[in-house]
């Protein structure tokens, strides 16, 4: 296997438990993901997940926040800075929109090698409606100076990070921070947002991977040049080696996934499905762009299947699709891959990269039909 190859999942058999050496995760990714997790793939039945279902992932601790007492500061190279209260915020134009959110690194645990972090393998994602009120107007009013290039979010989580102790802060271009769906938001499906997911309030940026969405957002500052922190500068990025900076990570990259079929094995989640007429199904994204085709195979690639769309949840959201499988016995790999409305095709292999972004490669479940 070359390292631009996808290894994939291995099983040992149901219920055998064995795995393989290099299925074996450090104590640290370990410690990462009993922190974080991922939607459980069989809430697709769900066109807006639930907010205890939805993925999580938390940089460094989950602050502590007095929402009496926290104010949204709005400064830098603005003419009327702005210090706002939640209740000053909730008071202006409001906006209820669903929005598909996915870490960049989804999918780092199936590469070959495995890029060392936060070991996700499908499941960071989810899919919520995220209520706010819109970015642009309140910068108009703090009156962006012509000099102004970037916008800085600053969020209230504190840690180290690459023997760096910084705030989780990241930038935005003027113009992509001004776009109309860009959202402060301060519910999460109706209700406050929980606090792991950003109470009181947090940025939420449609279409792009989750990291731009900073969570506990406090700080909102307009600067003259590129801002340089670490998390534009150091990580997020789609680079190939240690010395190379690579491209910064951005908007989401088409993708699907399948409900999970049958009922799992409990140690390989290896699937037992029942021989004849199944459905299949699952969602499918494309960040800015629109899901145009999913095709479906049940022979590993080798034979596809178009499955029919449903109607999006919204403009940055999920669709469902759906196909149609008459299940033989035997063992199957089953695959599922989308295209956009760019031409974009996920691709069966998935090209290796140094931090493990953007990693859209197409599903693959085993089965066993009995």
């Amino acid at each position: 296997m070359t390292q631009g190859e996808s290894s994939g999942p291995r099983f040992a058999g149901p219920g055998a438990g064995g795995v393989e050496p290099e299925d074996r995760f450090y104590r640290e990714e370990v410690a990462l993901a009993l922190r974080n997790r991922g939607m459980p793939l069989e809430a697709m039945r769900d066109p807006i997940t639930p907010a205890g279902l939805h993925y999580l992932l938390v940089h460094f601790d989950i602050p502590e926040v007095d929402a009496a007492a926290w104010r949204l500061e709005i400064g830098g190279l603005v003419d009327n800075p702005l210090s706002l209260s939640l209740e000053e915020l909730k008071g202006r134009p409001t906006a209820s929109v669903p929005v598909t959110l996915e870490c960049a690194g989804n999918g780092r645990a199936l590469l070959s090698p495995r890029p060392l972090s936060q070991p996700w393998l499908y499941e960071a994602i989810g899919t919520a409606e995220w209520t706010g009120t819109p970015l642009a107007p309140l910068l108009s009013e703090a009156g962006l100076r012509d000099d102004a290039a970037e916008l800085v979010f600053t969020g209230r989580d504190e840690g180290v990070q690459g023997e760096e102790r910084q705030w989780y802060q990241r930038s935005m271009t003027i113009a992509q921070a001004t776009a109309d769906e860009v959202l402060l938001a301060w519910e999460m499906n109706g209700a406050p947002i929980p606090p792991q997911h950003g109470y009181p309030l947090r940025l939420v940026v449609p279409g792009w991977y989750g990291m731009a969405s900073v969570k506990w957002l406090h700080r909102i500052e307009a600067i003259a040049g590129h801002f340089d922190g670490y998390q534009m500068e150091r990580t997020y990025r789609y680079s190939h080696g240690p010395d190379d900076p690579g491209d910064p990570v951005t908007t989401i990259r088409v993708r699907s996934l399948m409900a999970p079929p049958g009922i799992p094995d409990f140690m390989t989640r290896r699937r037992l499905l029942d021989a004849g007429p199944q459905v299949i199904y699952g969602r499918a994204w494309a960040g800015p762009a629109t899901v145009e085709r999913v095709e479906f195979s049940s022979d590993g690639g080798d034979t596809w299947l178009d499955a029919q769309l449903a109607d999006p949840v919204g403009q940055w959201a999920w669709r469902e699709w759906r196909c149609g499988w008459r299940a033989a016995p035997g063992q199957w790999t089953l695959l599922v891959r989308a295209t956009d409305s760019l031409g974009n095709v996920q691709p069966i292999a998935q090209p290796w990269t140094q931090q493990g972004m953007g990693n859209n490669m197409a599903q693959r479940v085993e089965v066993v039909v009995e």
